[in-house]
Formats: C-alpha cells, structure tokens, sequence
C-alpha cells in the first residue's frame, strides 16, 4: 500500500467525517430487523450494513465475536463482509481484541495482517495486558503490510479501572500503553500524520485520560472512541474527554445507526447524520 494505515484513515476521517460504523449483528439486533437468527439471517443483516455503508463513512467495525458464534460459516460471511468492504475502498476495523505472546501472537498477526490473511482488514483491535511488547509480532506486521492496530487502552467498562488505571513505579498500565504506541508513531508526528498504531478509549471514560495524564497529542495514535450514541457518548463529551486530542478520534456507533434498519437508504442516512454531527 502507497500510504500507511494512519494516514489513510486521517485521509478518509477527512472526507467523511470521524464516524466508524459498527456491524453487530447480535441476536437482538438481528431480531428486531425481523431477520432469523441463523446464517442467513447474519448474511443478510451483515451485506445491508455493507450496502450502506460501503463508501459513506471513514469506517466500518465489525465485531468479530457476533460472526463466530456461528462457527465456520459465521466466519465465511464475516471474510465477506471485509472483502467487500475492501473493494469499495471503505477502511475496515476488526474488533477481535486478540492478545497473546510469542508465537501464539505471531500466528495471530498473519491470520489478520499478514500477506497472506484470507480477508485482511485495514487494522485490527488488540489487547496489551501480557505486556504492551507482546504485540510486536502484530506491531511489526502490520507495519510491513501497511495495516494497523487499535490497542486497548481506556474501555468504559467499570471493572476496567482496576487494570488500566493500576499504578506501578508512578506510572499507570494505561499510561505505559501510550508511550508504547507513542514510540511507534515516532515518525508519523514530524510529517503531522496519525500514526498506525492507535488506542482504544472509551467515549465515555470521562476525565480519566487528563486524571492520568496521557498525552495523546504528542503520541500521534489515532482515538477509536467505541460507546458514541446509544451508549451515552455525545459531541460534548468527546470534547471534554479528549480535548487537544479531539481530531484524532474516531468515535464508534453500533446500535444508534442499526436501529434505523433494515432497509439501508435509512442506515445510510442516520450514518451520515450521526458523522455530521460529529463535525460540530
């Protein structure tokens, strides 16, 4: 790829506002679409959020885990989907939060950002609680294929303090994961690029990214804010969470979008209502 995964989302945040729509087709959802919950009723819910969405927003999120709880042929509709998604030129997320060490990791980094991956996404959401440096197989990777990571650092979640704003040498786990994708994005900054290695942080965290410090300007990471919408995360408090920071972020809706289905003309126009609201 002639631009790193940063860049091209910094270009498609820019064109389309900071919106990732998220494909969650969990039962309820499905349901209330007046779709099965099978295959097929997955199928069709996932290929409407494509329609919709292909080419209208800066990204597209699906939740790897509402595709696999239909084994393999979940999965044959969740490669679908990406392809597809990928053919219209549209940025693909793969929330699949995968973590783990040495050649566990390695083999998980060529499932989803190798040469080699059967249906790659653009970046791929990853969890860093065995030690930010058990991701460098990933890290490196995506890298040399021009993908990138979304790690976890600030999830909105009430047991999630206990870890990521754990404290050792002065120093909080959440803060040790910011300096760790800041010495990744090292060469994006100069060239006033998004780096492509990006955290995760919660559009609902409130003041915990000032309580604790982080820096998120100078780390040039990317923001995906899952929880805008429906789960409480509004314009205003995305301003107040992140300040400085607040172009950066990419804020993440679900279910305030796919309530609007099942026809797509209407997924698509709440998606672009909700990016333009997001413009304010």
């Amino acid at each position: 790829m002639s631009k790193a995964f940063g860049a091209r989302l910094q270009d498609a945040m820019q064109a389309h506002g900071p919106l990732c729509a998220g494909i969650d087709p969990h039962r309820g959802l499905v349901e209330s679409w007046g779709l099965s919950y099978d295959v097929a009723g997955l199928e069709r819910f996932a290929l409407t959020c494509v329609e919709a969405f292909a080419g209208r927003v800066a990204a597209v999120k699906p939740q790897s885990a509402f595709f696999e709880v239909f084994g393999s042929r979940g999965l044959a509709v969740l490669e679908r989907v990406l392809t597809e998604l990928r053919a219209s030129g549209t940025l693909t997320i793969l929330d699949a939060k995968r973590g783990d060490i040495g050649s566990t990791m390695s083999a998980y980094a060529e499932a989803y950002l190798g040469p080699d991956a059967v249906a790659p996404p653009d970046a791929l959401t990853v969890s860093p609680y065995l030690g930010y440096e058990s991701l460098r197989p990933a890290i490196d990777l995506a890298e040399e294929n021009g993908r990138g990571l979304f790690v976890l650092a600030l999830t909105s979640n009430p047991e999630g303090a206990e870890v990521q704003h754990a404290v050792r040498d002065g120093r909080s786990v959440a803060a040790s994961v910011v300096e760790g994708a800041a010495g990744d994005n090292a060469a994006a900054l100069p060239r006033g690029e998004l780096g492509s290695v990006g955290l995760v942080i919660g559009a609902t965290v409130g003041t915990a990214v000032r309580d604790l410090g982080l820096d998120l300007v100078a780390a040039a990471t990317p923001v995906l804010a899952p929880g805008f919408g429906a789960q409480g995360g509004t314009v205003d408090t995305l301003a107040a969470t992140f300040g400085a920071a607040r172009h950066q972020v990419l804020a993440a809706s679900s279910r305030e979008i796919l309530a609007a289905g099942p026809d797509p003309s209407r997924l698509a126009s709440r998606a672009a209502q909700v990016a333009e609201s997001l413009l304010r």
